[in-house]
């Protein structure tokens, strides 16, 4: 197998952060450079950071300088309340571009680009099919400007595939995520002691794992999958069998219609539900997963054991309260664990012998 050299553009996500974490344990991985604007938030080994944007020019000389074979864009935003609009336009839109513009070129040395969608991309209307699958279009122009943008970049990228026939392009729609690690707008609907739902509806839903998506990107960028693929977990549930799951109470609250005068009661709930997830409450949507499988990627949760691994987190939140468990990357701290003289760590002397490990 040859040795890649990857760039995972988005490392301070959490998308991004994961990844390194597993192509760090791949020997073939020879090279691993993660750019973001913002620092790491999570314990990295041997991949390199660079603080950068997604500034073409920038990006352009990292690529060529670093002769990387192989880019992931892991920073897509899906929900419209992590930014203002215009900054989530300018990261999935241009910020896209841009990125595909410094793999671009005959000097280029990159062959492989993974592209982490988002299955917002079909939107979600009465008339939808049952099942999604890669090749079929979106039956209606999108309503929300999120959804513009995923449409926008997605497009983008597989008119890039298109064009460079030398490099392989995979693009990953991505179902709605269930894991304790992620912050959505279902893993929020889902701490709330009753779960709001829209009156009249009972949507049919797809989950994926938090674990699986990591996999998933790491399968893309090992092995060779160019092409569009759903990923979704085998397996739908109505919106309120996935709230019996939870043990929570349905609450069918929410209008049809006239969204707009129930948001100010339920952000006060500390819940705000973003506009593209609207027609999900209402209609659902269902992706046809064969492709990915056929690729040899496997799953490891179907859509209810998702639900039943995070109802079992959310379980044990009381337990674990008080006990810290995230990682907070700090420069300073890293850099004294790696480098000072005065921490003790586990190595060879000169004679074999080995010092006990102080940290």
């Amino acid at each position: 197998m040859a040795r890649r050299r990857v760039l995972i553009t988005g490392l301070a996500t959490y998308w991004g952060g994961r990844l390194a974490e597993a192509l760090e344990s791949f020997e073939s991985i020879e090279t691993i450079i993660g750019v973001d604007s913002r620092d790491p938030t999570r314990e990295l080994e041997r991949t390199e950071f660079v603080r950068v944007g997604t500034q073409h020019s920038l990006l352009q000389r990292i690529v060529r300088a670093a002769e990387i074979d192989t880019v992931v864009d892991a920073r897509l935003m899906v929900s419209s309340v992590t930014a203002p609009p215009r900054v989530t336009h300018e990261n999935n839109v241009m910020g896209t571009m841009n990125i595909l513009a410094a793999c671009s070129g005959r000097d280029s040395p990159v062959r492989k680009f993974v592209f982490k969608s988002s299955a917002h991309y079909y939107g979600a209307h009465q008339d939808d099919p049952a099942f999604f699958t890669e090749e079929m279009a979106r039956p209606h122009p999108p309503r929300t400007a999120l959804e513009r943008d995923i449409v926008e970049a997605d497009d983008a990228v597989r008119e890039f595939a298109a064009k460079g026939s030398d490099i392989e392009v995979t693009v990953l729609r991505c179902a709605n995520v269930l894991g304790p690690d992620v912050d959505t707008a279902f893993t929020r609907m889902f701490l709330l002691p009753a779960v709001p739902m829209v009156l009249g509806f009972d949507p049919r839903l797809q989950f994926v794992h938090e674990d699986d998506v990591v996999h998933a990107l790491e399968h893309a960028t090992i092995h060779s999958a160019p092409g569009v693929f759903n990923l979704a977990a085998d397996g739908v549930l109505a919106l309120s069998e996935a709230i019996g799951l939870f043990g929570k109470l349905p609450l069918p609250i929410l209008p049809p219609w006239g969204t707009g005068l129930v948001a100010a009661p339920l952000r006060r709930l500390g819940l705000k539900i973003p506009d593209e997830m609207w027609g999900l409450l209402r209609f659902g949507r269902g992706l046809d997963n064969r492709a990915y499988k056929a690729s040899g990627f496997d799953y490891s949760y179907t859509t209810r054991e998702a639900v039943l691994r995070y109802a079992e987190h959310l379980r044990l939140i009381p337990v674990l309260g008080g006990i810290e468990q995230t990682y907070t990357y700090e420069r300073e701290v890293e850099e004294f664990l790696r480098w000072s003289p005065n921490v003790r760590r586990e190595r060879a002397g000169a004679e074999g012998d080995r010092e006990p490990l102080g940290i």
